[in-house]
């Protein structure tokens, strides 16, 4: 038996050497776990590697019981704190302060020193409530650089978790975080950057029945989703409850970003997109691909047009569509308008 410990030992010391992730040196020790039981039950009484293996199944069984039993709980309490941690989320009341303290003012002094922002366009952004759809790479770089800007209220709504893959794109979370809920590694990197916002993580899907009401504790909607569905629901949302809505898309080489906002003129997403699109032109990051860096250019300009749009500096992108190609580095502005037969937003 002490030799299968050894071993175990060897793989966790080779792969803090290696930095490999915790979920591949827990799959490293589960095959050795295998295999160790495939030579006790494979392998005659008194054969040497089963006796080196610890000489019978039945503590083997044992083991791997009471560590899936442990398992198990954590990962209990860890659902049950993820609820827990939603529920203080949403019930925790916003404290409005309409002075800034000696560190705010050093934290802010290049936004106040902007004639466009100044004190009272910092102070707009003391009091701003935003919603982030999506804490992956588009909502990564909008919640890092809204919480520095000193959104006050800052809300994200994701049911994922960090994965691997994540990483090459989604600058928010870190390796360390990997299976942690992503709007709580979120919220640990924001408040690392600025402790000064009261950050609102929803660990859930957005669905229609909770979309509302969600969206009525918000001044403006930020949408970072990856997927047509649920972008048409965002902006449903988002028009019946008369939210401004800034929403981003990525795809391989190619983002684009507009302002939808019918209550104030401009079109809503079903103007631009009535039709879904065909399955090849509404692939997600994972189908098509997507250069790491892409997410953060929109993701970028995102957070700069949240920042317009709060603090009223300068030009928006109402009724404007911007279309940018990271391949060619070309940019384009696209005039649009609202559909008067808009099925979403007719009546507004």
């Amino acid at each position: 038996m002490f030799f299968v410990l050894f071993l175990g030992a060897g793989i966790l010391f080779l792969g803090h050497v290696m930095k490999a992730p915790w979920q591949a040196r827990f799959i490293m020790l589960g095959l050795l776990y295998v295999a160790v039981l495939a030579v006790q039950v494979a392998l005659p009484d008194g054969h040497a590697l089963r006796e080196a293996t610890g000489g019978s199944p039945g503590l083997w069984l044992v083991v791997g019981g009471v560590t899936t039993l442990i398992l198990a709980y954590r990962a209990l309490l860890m659902q049950v704190q993820v609820r827990a941690d939603a529920a203080e989320a949403a019930r925790a009341p916003l404290v409005r302060h309409d002075t800034f303290g000696e560190d705010e003012l050093e934290r802010y002094a290049r936004h106040i020193t902007l004639p466009e922002i100044g004190g009272a366009g910092q102070t707009r952004l003391k009091h701003a409530r935003v919603l982030v759809i999506g804490a992956g790479g588009l909502g990564a770089p909008v919640l890092l650089y809204l919480g520095a800007a000193g959104v006050g209220q800052l809300g994200v709504i994701d049911d994922d978790e960090v994965d691997l893959s994540n990483l090459q794109r989604q600058i928010i979370h870190t390796d360390a975080r990997q299976r942690m809920p992503k709007v709580f590694s979120a919220e640990m990197a924001v408040k690392e950057r600025n402790p000064f916002v009261d950050f609102r993580p929803y660990k859930r899907r957005l669905t229609a029945d909770i979309a509302e009401a969600l969206f009525e504790d918000y001044d403006l909607i930020v949408d970072g989703s990856d997927n047509f569905e649920t972008r048409r629901l965002v902006n449903a949302a988002a028009v019946a409850t008369r939210t401004p809505l800034l929403a981003g898309t990525i795809s391989a080489w190619e983002g684009q970003v507009t302002l939808y906002d019918p209550a104030n003129g401009a079109p809503c997403m079903e103007c631009l997109f009535p039709d879904l699109p065909a399955p090849d032109r509404a692939q997600t990051c994972s189908e098509s691909g997507v250069i790491g860096a892409l997410p953060g250019v929109i993701g970028s300009i995102l957070a700069l047009e949240a920042v317009k749009e709060i603090t009223r500096a300068g030009e928006g992108l109402r009724g404007r569509l911007l279309l940018y190609d990271g391949l060619t580095a070309e940019t384009r502005l696209i005039k649009v308008e609202r559909r008067a037969d808009c099925p979403i937003c007719r009546n507004v």
